[in-house]
């Protein structure tokens, strides 16, 4: 179903993690709307339901309005000028999360045709976990991997030992003030 290539390693690896944390029984919310990635986890037997495409900086309605067991937000954080608030604002219990890491030999993306596909932030993996932390999370677990290209020079051959992906599974901090 997968082949070795981008973006199907990454959905393969995503497919993989969520599968090893989160029950095909629990409903889940994935933050963007529909993609190829929702599709595939609907066929690996997940109810799958996205978010209409609102700006998640200006409106949270759908995540404070949710229902769904778990939240999942695949590459999407870092498309946000404020993670911190959207991350308070989601009632679920559960998160997977998945970002791409900040390399230090590429500059940040930014799609020079689409005003909406660039990167405000790219995390270092601590930085993220200290989002998280910060936002009321507690990753339970996490992985890295690495997006090698088929092309020849430096940048090529540093993104075949490099991670550029990482993924979380976190559970919402109970406070003991509520």
């Amino acid at each position: 179903m997968y082949e070795n290539t981008f973006p199907n390693k990454r959905f393969k690896h995503t497919v993989q993690f969520l599968k090893q944390h989160i029950n095909p029984s629990e409903t889940i919310l994935d933050l963007g709307v529909k993609n190829p990635l929702s599709d595939i986890l609907k066929t690996e037997g997940y109810t799958v339901k996205n978010t209409s495409g609102l700006d998640l900086d200006i409106d949270v309605s759908e995540l404070t309005n949710s229902k769904a067991d778990v939240i999942t937000a695949f590459e999407i954080f870092e498309h946000l000028l404020s993670p911190f608030t959207v991350l308070q604002s989601i009632t679920s219990e559960k998160l997977v999360a998945s970002i791409p890491l900040r390399l230090w030999f590429a500059s940040a993306y930014r799609s020079k045709t689409d005003m909406r596909d660039r990167h405000y932030h790219e995390f270092e993996d601590w930085q993220f976990d200290w989002l998280l932390e910060k936002s009321g999370w507690k990753i339970i677990a996490s992985e890295k991997w690495t997006n090698p290209t088929k092309k020849i020079g430096i940048r090529p051959l540093l993104r075949l030992v490099t991670p550029r992906y990482y993924i979380v599974y976190a559970e919402r901090i109970k406070s003991d003030n509520l």
